[in-house]
């Protein structure tokens, strides 16, 4: 059986309910595939203090819980489906999802988001929102006065270390190598800033802490010698993986890193088929920038919806 609706959005982070919003306010017959946990990675956010218009911190959960309630109202219908490929080169497109369900959707939006790449230690889950932390720009307030750490040799690494720099009294920049990915001119600015010591030929192997981080134990590649840092904050900056899986084998053009392609405008390569919030920025993974994005989606959906009725 094939359900049919204007728009399917992927994801029900930010970056889909803003869209969901914009296009359901539109007069589109709007649907939310969120999965079976909708709400992207703010759900793993215990307290938000960038996002605008919340005057004390806020939790993850209850942004997307307010952003979901207010879906509903306007008439979103939300499903736990969760896609598993997108065929058609043009409207209508198909939509296959895992146990067999099949929309067909005028126009689709892809905002499936992406998740941190993490170390793979041990005590992981168990530090998440108490010092570790994938969001420097997020989290790093939190760190003022505080020694932190910066596990990674790209320019997200050196960029957060550099931010975290202006508060924090000290910070260690983790890095397996020698060498690095950043820019040079971010590597002279990291190199001429005192408060930054950079920890090389290392990896971490080890978080120490009781109910937070104390520290994070670290091995030199080389000599195979481990020592322990003191920090009261743990970020990796090791990349993210965006989640597009699911699209490999469709039409819609996806960047080397996983990333859909898409323009200023949201549009992919193919006419319909819209992208917004991190699973098209290469740069941010913000979530009031995911929403701005996914406001975007919705209205170029809604305007490409009405073109083709």
């Amino acid at each position: 059986m094939m359900t049919q609706t204007d728009l399917l959005i992927i994801g029900a982070g930010p970056a889909g309910c803003s869209a969901a919003i914009y296009a359901v306010r539109a007069g589109i017959k709007t649907v939310i595939a969120g999965g079976s946990v909708p709400g992207g990675q703010l759900l793993q956010t215990s307290e938000i203090e960038n996002y605008a218009g919340f005057v004390n911190p806020v939790g993850g959960y209850e942004i997307m819980d307010a952003m979901h309630k207010q879906c509903k109202r306007l008439g979103v219908e939300f499903t736990p489906d969760e896609v598993e490929k997108i065929e058609g080169e043009h409207t209508p497109f198909t939509v296959t999802c895992k146990g067999g369900k099949i929309y067909q959707a005028t126009s689709v939006i892809i905002a499936t988001g992406a998740k941190a790449r993490w170390l793979g230690l041990a005590e992981e889950e168990k530090f998440k929102g108490h010092g570790l932390s994938a969001c420097a720009t997020c989290d790093g307030f939190f760190m003022r006065g505080k020694e932190v750490c910066v596990v990674g040799g790209g320019n997200t690494a050196f960029e957060d270390a550099l931010f975290l720099s202006q508060f924090c009294p000290k910070v260690s920049i983790i890095h397996r190598r020698e060498g690095f990915r950043a820019d040079q001119v971010t590597v002279d600015q990291v190199k001429k800033n005192p408060k930054i010591q950079l920890v090389l030929n290392s990896v971490p192997e080890k978080i120490i802490g009781t109910d937070k981080v104390e520290g994070v134990q670290v091995k030199n590649v080389k000599t195979g010698e481990s020592t322990v840092i003191p920090c009261a904050g743990l970020f990796v900056a090791i990349g993210a993986v965006p989640q597009t899986d699911f699209l490999k084998n469709s039409l819609v053009a996806l960047a080397d890193n996983g990333l859909v392609l898409a323009d200023e405008r949201t549009h992919t390569t193919i006419e319909g088929i819209f992208a917004a919030g991190d699973c098209t920025d290469k740069y941010y993974r913000q979530a009031i920038i995911a929403a701005g994005s996914g406001a975007k989606a919705g209205i170029e959906a809604a305007a490409f919806i009405n073109k083709n009725r």
